[in-house]
């Protein structure tokens, strides 16, 4: 397996990984052939493995389109580009000038931008980061949400009262809101709507953008039926389009022009997926399946008005997230809104298909075995191709960051792993037969280092998990602020850690969308669940050693002894306490923290057998802020706000 193993790794995997115990792993020459085969390096024979080491060779020694540095440090040419002794730099505002090369490396550049770099009749981008991430202007605390949750007079939560919510929480104090992604999902189809398997991440959920009049569907339900909310919306819209005026026509047509083409060919691929009955792009007729087909542009002209339609719905998406932002600023916030970026796409999606050679094919990502998912997990999404990264000069990935950094203060980076390495499964396999492919870190944290220095956004990294050597020293040095969660900060022993050992550059929560709340937790509403879900869930020792957690959460927590499991209110209380007496330089909750609620978002790993991102709040923002428990929770983080 060795030449295997060699031609792995020139490909940018490994046939070893190490996993959450400490134990080497080694992947089969079979999963290590089906990966390359997948990636386009056919390894079956020697031949094809001889073959395709010459064409990674190949492309390694080719001149690169993108080059990237850090402000006030030297950059060193990749070999391809040794050998000159000078170059030209257009500055990205439009300066020009010479620069000599010593050993191999350019001069100290102290502007951060996109520049043009000409060197060796070879023109190139030259990224230039500044030093760090931008930081939060202050201490503060805010709460996580999903928007789809919010009550109001849709079946589904929407931008509208995202802006009331913002409105009135930053009244009480908050600083934040973060929010689960606002991506663009497959249209009118109510079986796709999960935040974290988008369409696209260039563009918004039309759906969010309020389509609803107040006498269309009534918004009291504890659940959202997605099958028949997601369709009604499209209803509404495409009622509310037919009654534009010609002018409004123009100007939404105007306002298209505007954005580029992206944007038009985005609303193409959505009224081709309506036309073709929901289908995955993948089994469309072959004319349709190239974005830029003539095919393609003649259904854009004969179907203008479908088209146009989903135009509208970006616009109004637009205008209703920059109006939520301004809202969260104009009451008190001084970062507002914070964006999701979900790790990656549908392969049945929009992004996919306008650019499938920017994509993984044949490969989707997921999770190695471990010790919460012995099989694995597959979460059947695809992501960037590195190689097409780099033949596109990170364009994807900038365009990605620009669009949620649009109208929000902050960024989260979902799976922050997945900037240094992700775990990819050949299609039809199980997640088991994976293995890590790495991707250019310094890279991408150079164009989210980039980016955040021009939007003054804080950006924040998950990094819970098994967690790659070296990728948290790197986060500190560019300021990445890390996810520190309440239940999985602990000290060697097995105690929950000390307020006091939280990092300053990190987000202090007390849980996440994919985990227990707090009240939750101390009820054990999880273990229900786990006992419901999971097959052989041994309940006994799990009800025997959350008893002996909670003990040991008291003990962190409060003195005296624990209350009752069926006594939660308390406990949330203590847990936020502890949360705000972090030195973080955020503290976020869930709002079903603020609230006491025992049902989670989201359980990973399930489908149907959970209501995954279902659950909406009992009340309205403004009228769940006049609750007492609300009240007090509110001043617990209002005086550990003060004390920071």
């Amino acid at each position: 397996m060795d030449d295997i193993g060699a031609l792995a790794a020139a490909a940018g995997f490994s046939s070893a990984w190490t996993d959450a115990e400490g134990r080497s792993q080694i992947v089969s020459a079979d999963n290590l052939c089906a990966i390359l085969e997948a990636l386009g390096y056919p390894a079956g024979s020697e031949t094809e493995r001889r073959r395709s080491l010459d064409q990674i060779k190949s492309e390694s020694d080719a001149k690169p389109l993108w080059l990237s540095g850090d402000a006030g440090k030297p950059v060193q040419l990749p070999r391809s580009l040794l050998g000159t002794q000078s170059a030209v730099l257009h500055l990205e505002h439009g300066r020009s000038m010479h620069l000599a090369v010593e050993a191999g490396r350019l001069p100290r550049i102290d502007e951060p931008g996109y520049h043009r770099l000409v060197i060796s009749d070879h023109e190139l981008t030259l990224a230039i980061a500044p030093p760090a991430c931008h930081m939060p202007p202050k201490v503060g605390w805010g709460l996580a949400l999903q928007i789809p949750s919010l009550q109001g007079p849709s079946p589904f939560g929407t931008l509208q009262e995202l802006t009331f919510a913002a409105h009135h929480l930053g009244r009480q104090g908050a600083d934040h809101i973060l929010l689960s992604p606002v991506h663009a999902i497959l249209p009118a189809s109510g079986t796709h709507f999960s935040p974290y398997a988008p369409s696209s991440r260039r563009f918004l959920n039309g759906a969010l953008a309020a389509p609803f009049a107040p006498d269309d569907a009534a918004g009291s339900a504890d659940l959202i039926d997605w099958e028949t909310a997601l369709p009604a919306a499209y209803a509404c819209l495409r009622a509310q389009f037919d009654r534009l005026s010609t002018e409004d026509r123009v100007t939404l047509d105007r306002w298209a022009a505007e954005q580029g083409p992206a944007l038009r060919q985005h609303a193409i691929f959505d009224a081709l997926y309506i036309a073709h009955g929901s289908l995955p792009w993948q089994q469309w007729p072959a004319a349709f399946q190239n974005a830029s087909s003539a095919a393609v542009a003649d259904f854009a002209a004969c179907h203008a008005d479908d088209v146009a339609l989903h135009l509208l719905g970006q616009k109004r998406a637009r205008e209703a997230l920059a109006e939520a932002q301004a809202s969260a600023k104009a009451s008190g916030m001084s970062i507002g809104l914070i964006a999701d970026v979900a790790v990656g796409v549908d392969p049945a999606g929009s992004d996919v298909w306008a650019d499938p050679a920017a994509y993984l094919q044949g490969l989707t990502i997921g999770a190695p075995p471990d010790p919460l998912g012995p099989a694995g997990q597959n979460w059947g999404l695809t992501t960037f191709s590195p190689t097409g990264l780099r033949n596109r000069a990170f364009a994807p990935w900038i365009e990605v960051v620009r669009a949620a950094l649009q109208h929000a203060g902050g960024l989260r980076i979902d799976h922050a792993f997945g900037l240094q390495r992700l775990w990819v499964v050949p299609r039809g396999r199980p997640s088991a037969a994976g293995a890590y492919l790495s991707y250019p870190l310094e890279d991408m944290m150079r164009i989210l280092t980039l980016e955040s220095h021009r939007s003054r956004a804080v950006v924040i990294a998950e990094d819970l998990g098994t967690v790659p050597a070296g990728f948290r020293d790197r986060m500190e040095a560019r300021s990445m602020l890390g996810m520190r969660v309440l239940w999985f900060e602990r000290t060697q022993d097995g105690a929950f850690a000390d307020a006091r050992s939280f990092p300053p550059n990190s987000v202090a929560m007390t849980g996440t969308h994919d985990t227990p709340t707090a009240a939750g937790w101390w009820r054990g509403r999880d273990l229900d669940w786990s006992e419901k879900v999971i097959p052989g869930f041994d309940r006994e020792a799990a009800n025997i050693a959350r008893s002996e957690d909670r003990d040991l959460l008291w003990n962190r927590l409060a003195e005296g002894a624990a209350p009752p499991a069926s006594s939660a209110s308390t406990v949330v209380d203590a847990a936020i306490t502890h949360i705000a007496a972090t030195p973080s330089k955020l503290k976020i909750l869930p709002i079903e923290d603020l609230l006491g609620l025992e049902e989670q978002t989201n359980i990973p790993g399930t489908i149907g057998d959970h209501p995954n991102w279902r659950r909406r709040l009992p009340g309205t923002v403004e009228q769940i802020l006049t609750e007492p428990d609300v009240k007090r929770r509110i001043d617990i983080l209002n005086t550990g706000n003060q004390a920071s």
